[in-house]
């Protein structure tokens, strides 16, 4: 087995501790040869579709791409987002069945506006994985907000955040936590 080899099963081996078994009953990050998704930012109106990772690398033009999108629409500000994230949502998408786009509610938001939406908001966290390239706030055309919720919930791969009435769910890449 050459070092290559090694570690691409590493890789996969740390991505079933992480998505042990998906509720299809399946880990489909490990079986897939390329690894896609879609945005639709809703500040912005811009759309995106990126396959960023082929055959055990990541692609960092397409990486690069999605850290734009995810940007904090407010200042402009970008950020490297955490693959960790991308990879969530990858198979979340698989498991929600769907190749609609993600609508990004927020993505990366630097420390100036979360500490603005923070000072306006009880549901805003003071230190927020958001300023991290840690969290991603979505919804996704076609399939109920409950329904992307529990979707998320049963991965336990991070937190979950359901809030139905800004229409949204929070997910990120820290602690197995729900609200």
């Amino acid at each position: 087995m050459n070092r290559r080899r090694f570690l691409e099963l590493g890789a996969m081996a740390v991505l079933a501790g992480i998505f042990p078994q998906t509720a299809s009953g399946s880990n489909g990050i490990i079986t897939q040869p390329e690894r896609w998704l879609a945005f639709y930012n809703t500040h912005t109106a811009e759309r995106l579709k990126s396959v960023y990772w082929i055959e055990g690398n990541y692609i960092p033009e397409s990486l690069g791409e999605i850290d734009h999108i995810l940007r904090d629409h407010r200042t402009n500000e970008v950020l490297n987002i955490d693959t960790r994230l991308l990879d969530l949502l990858f198979v979340l998408r698989n498991e929600l069945d769907t190749n609609q786009p993600f609508h990004i509610i927020s993505g990366y938001r630097s420390a100036p506006t979360n500490a603005f939406l923070h000072a306006r908001s009880d549901g805003v966290a003071e230190n927020s994985l958001h300023t991290v390239g840690k969290a991603i706030d979505i919804r996704t055309p076609g399939r109920a907000l409950s329904v992307l919720h529990r979707a998320a919930i049963a991965l336990k791969a991070g937190g979950v955040g359901y809030y139905p009435k800004s229409d949204f769910v929070h997910v990120d890449v820290g602690r197995v936590r729900y609200w």
